[in-house]
């Protein structure tokens, strides 16, 4: 998403909360509306999948405290907010939003480019006063390196473990490409060198400095390379043992198998299914809970009494209690 959208969408109206609210009532806001409108819960709706998205968008922003307070000073702006010199402050930058933008999006990355330019303090490209060096020739220690630009960008869960180049446009107006390298996690900062301001006095260029978002999956959590998924099985596939498939990130589902009695907590290991770096190959976690039905039929209902007048007779509690007492 670009800057200019935060402008156009109201994240706290699409959550339907108040601008002061706090982070638990937000974070429970979230997690209602992420259950009514989650894709598992509405399959083939398109509408659904849609508002799902939505509402993960906004979540992202609002759950995270610099982006919300950011957030909130773009949006009192107002739209098409435009910046000039003014005073000794960091004048001569028109439309912040116009120094940087998208181009060649993949259809799986969704960015948001908000590039502060306002952490240069007073006195123009990093000087002591507006025009004046603080280096070099009339300053002291040489030439002054230049000024750093820093960037925050969001990417899909998918796209931050497959990697991607997205194009971007500087402050010379010409594009140059950046590369999303395959794993980047969340919160992490990838550093353009030289591709900053450049400096007063014939130093060394500042860096553009990327700073990764990462929006949760629905079904995927990461652990380090790991990828974890929660995988719902019956009790009688527990008990009884069975053969089931599981999701991966970004290709066909994987067969597991699961042993008679595997209790519920398990997890099962695909080996290289997780997430793949320079540094090496995770592996898929499989996390198995037991599914218990919320309804019913007679027959049903009477094998189950049959059952547990037959199943053994001891109290799977009793170690937990003589621990409690200890």
């Amino acid at each position: 998403m670009a800057s200019q959208d935060w402008f156009d969408k109201d994240f706290y109206k699409i959550l339907g909360v108040s601008k002061d609210v706090s982070e638990a009532d937000l974070k429970k806001t979230y997690r209602k509306l992420a259950r009514k409108y989650h894709p598992d819960s509405n399959q083939g709706d398109a509408a659904a999948e849609a508002k799902f998205k939505e509402i993960s968008e906004a979540y992202s922003v609002l759950s995270d405290a610099e982006q919300r307070k950011e957030y909130d000073e773009i949006r009192a702006m107002g739209s098409g907010a435009r910046f000039t010199a003014g005073g000794s402050g960091a004048g001569g930058f028109e439309d912040v939003f116009s120094r940087f933008g998208q181009s060649g999006r993949g259809q799986t990355a969704d960015f948001e480019d908000i590039f502060s330019m306002f952490n240069q303090g007073g006195g123009g490209f990093g000087s002591g006063r507006f025009g004046q060096t603080s280096g070099g020739f009339r300053g002291f220690g040489g030439p002054q390196r230049g000024a750093d630009v820093t960037a925050r960008t969001t990417l899909d869960f998918a796209t931050a473990v497959q990697g991607e180049t997205i194009t971007l446009q500087g402050e010379d107006g010409k594009p140059f490409k950046v590369k999303i390298p395959a794993g980047v996690a969340d919160g992490q900062k990838i550093k353009l060198r030289g591709r900053g301001r450049p400096s007063p006095d014939g130093g060394e260029n500042g860096d553009i400095v990327v700073q990764i978002t990462v929006r949760p999956h629905p079904v995927f959590t990461r652990e380090g390379l790991n990828l974890r998924v929660v995988v719902p099985v019956t009790f009688t596939e527990a008990a009884l043992g069975a053969t089931i498939e599981v999701p991966t990130l970004g290709g066909d589902p994987v067969k597991l198998r699961v042993a008679p009695g595997t209790p519920s907590g398990r997890v099962l290991r695909v080996k290289g299914r997780g997430v793949t770096t320079t540094k090496g190959t995770g592996d898929l976690l499989a996390e198995l809970q037991i599914a218990v039905p919320s309804h019913l039929d007679e027959a049903a209902r009477e094998a189950l009494e049959a059952f547990q007048a037959l199943e053994p007779q001891e109290n799977p509690r009793a170690d937990l209690m003589a621990k409690a007492r200890r």
